[in-house]
């Protein structure tokens, strides 16, 4: 399916393909680039997690699956960049269901390279997940770690991330792999069970409920604004000194408790069971910097004001 009232809207500059740019974090990276006025925009999305009315009405859209290479190679002809955002997400989520995220996470995410490679794109930058570092001994989290994942979503992104390593070393493909820490934002999904915390929380506080936290609250994460993120892509599709399969962090570079940001949020909070997941997060963001020019922009409280105003 393609978005026919697209076509006359689209830039005549370099083609730029966005997979998952339905989705959150894809949406955001499309609307940066159609705001610069000088790509050609793609999206490719199956609307499985996206939502049609978060394309951009200036791309063009493609509703194509990222697990029939069929489907997307003829897409990717005559495109310069991709960014590979398309994925099912979720600590949890993989660990309920590893069969069907692998194919997404993994063969999905083979399918986007080969057909990047047959269409001779230049870089390709992926969606990588700090879910790779698991539990580390220390904090903060820096790329040179050991990955250690706990879980097969952490597992699958990091195969994502030496398979875009390899495609350089083998094809002369250049890549480069974000590890993202915990992406908030407008857009971000509250409904499901797996949902993210600052979203979900939202919502709850929307509807009169309880704010629900897993375990004691005492966990932490680098909550990173989804307006950091987006232009942390941007940045790495044009930087001179990427392109050879590095793994860079793209995290706030503080962390707060899940209780500190209920706290935030406001209203009355309620503990449930613990789920299996790293106690802690917190990002080296200082590679980010040396090798994008990247540094957060949005703390965590401005993040949080924005989102109050929208909701």
């Amino acid at each position: 399916m393609k978005n026919k009232n697209s076509d006359s809207d689209k830039s005549k500059g370099v083609k730029i393909v966005v997979t998952g740019g339905a989705g959150f974090i894809g949406s955001h990276i499309v609307d940066a680039l159609v705001a610069s006025n000088k790509y050609e925009v793609h999206v490719i999305d199956n609307l499985s997690n996206g939502k049609l009315e978060n394309v951009n009405k200036k791309a063009v859209f493609h509703k194509a699956d990222i697990r029939k290479l069929a489907e997307i190679s003829p897409i990717l002809k005559g495109a310069k960049y991709v960014f590979h955002e398309a994925a099912l997400p979720r600590v949890q989520f993989s660990i309920e269901h590893p069969d069907e995220t692998n194919e997404v996470n993994v063969t999905g995410t083979l399918n986007v390279l080969i057909a990047a490679r047959d269409a001779g794109v230049k870089r390709l930058v992926y969606a990588a997940s700090s879910s790779a570092y698991g539990d580390q001994p220390s904090l903060p989290l820096i790329e040179n770690m050991e990955a250690m994942p706990k879980s097969p979503y952490g597992l699958q992104k990091y195969i994502g991330e030496l398979y875009l390593k390899l495609f350089t070393e083998v094809y002369g493909m250049e890549t480069v792999s974000l590890r993202y820490f915990n992406v908030y934002g407008r857009r971000n999904s509250s409904e499901g069970a797996y949902a993210l915390v600052i979203a979900k929380f939202f919502k709850l506080l929307k509807e009169g409920k309880a704010l629900t936290i897993t375990g004691d609250g005492t966990h932490t994460r680098d909550f990173t604004s989804v307006h950091d993120v987006s232009r942390a892509n941007l940045l790495a599709m044009t930087s001179k000194k990427v392109g050879k399969g590095e793994v860079i962090n793209i995290g706030a570079g503080h962390n707060y408790s899940v209780n500190e940001v209920a706290k935030m949020i406001g209203g009355k909070a309620v503990h449930i069971a613990p789920r299996l997941e790293p106690h802690d997060t917190l990002a080296d963001n200082s590679l980010a910097k040396k090798l994008l020019g990247w540094t957060p922009e949005w703390t965590l409280e401005d993040g949080i004001k924005e989102l109050k105003k929208l909701n």
